[in-house]
């Protein structure tokens, strides 16, 4: 790793009014406040079709190309509108095309956004999915609740939030180079990321 990690950080979202993309910004702020290179990969951007392992990755849009960006970081801040309880599907679709390569040892943050309460259930499934792919997850995580107050027009309306999301991208940075810890056990059952 060089004197400044590479942090890219994937927007689950596909909305022209992201909060999303709004708070993934200021964490990459944060990233940068704090010496480390900020990388937007904003899945508006690619095109990803949904994933089929029988399809070759040459054929598979941009796929290639995103685990290429995913890879080449030196850590990852995924960020994700809560949707039914979970994370995007655009967000899930991005992760399907990666695997031990792009995810394994790295640091990953967490941001959950949400239009109503803490986005717990979405937080909690992305860090199984990060443990399944052998990534060290930060304990510090953030998220943005009641979403549509709090932030308008591209800014927070309360700064300790904003705060809070601007800390993530330092700590990524912080952590960026942390020893690998031994394989999960969900890693040991997750052949597909393998195959």
């Amino acid at each position: 790793m060089t004197d400044s990690p590479r942090i890219a950080a994937l927007c689950g979202s596909l909305r022209d009014e992201s909060t999303t993309r709004v708070a993934l910004g200021r964490a990459l702020d944060g990233v940068e406040a704090a010496g480390g290179d900020p990388a937007l990969l904003d899945l508006c951007e690619y095109d990803l079709p949904a994933f089929d392992p029988d399809v070759d990755a040459a054929a598979a849009g941009d796929a290639a190309a995103l685990a290429s960006e995913v890879r080449a970081a030196d850590a990852v801040i995924l960020g994700t509108p809560m949707y039914h309880g979970s994370y995007s599907s655009t967000l899930k679709t991005a992760i399907d095309y990666c695997g031990f390569e792009e995810f394994g040892d790295k640091t990953v943050g967490l941001l959950g956004v949400s239009g109503g309460q803490f986005p717990i259930t979405a937080l909690e499934h992305l860090r199984s999915v990060c443990r399944a792919l052998d990534a060290w997850v930060l304990p510090y995580q953030a998220a943005v609740a009641r979403s549509h107050a709090a932030v308008r027009d591209g800014s927070f309306a309360d700064p300790d939030l904003e705060a809070r999301v601007v800390r993530l991208g330092e700590e990524t940075v912080r952590y960026a180079d942390i020893e690998p810890t031994p394989s999960t056990m969900e890693s040991e059952e997750n052949v597909g990321a393998t195959e």
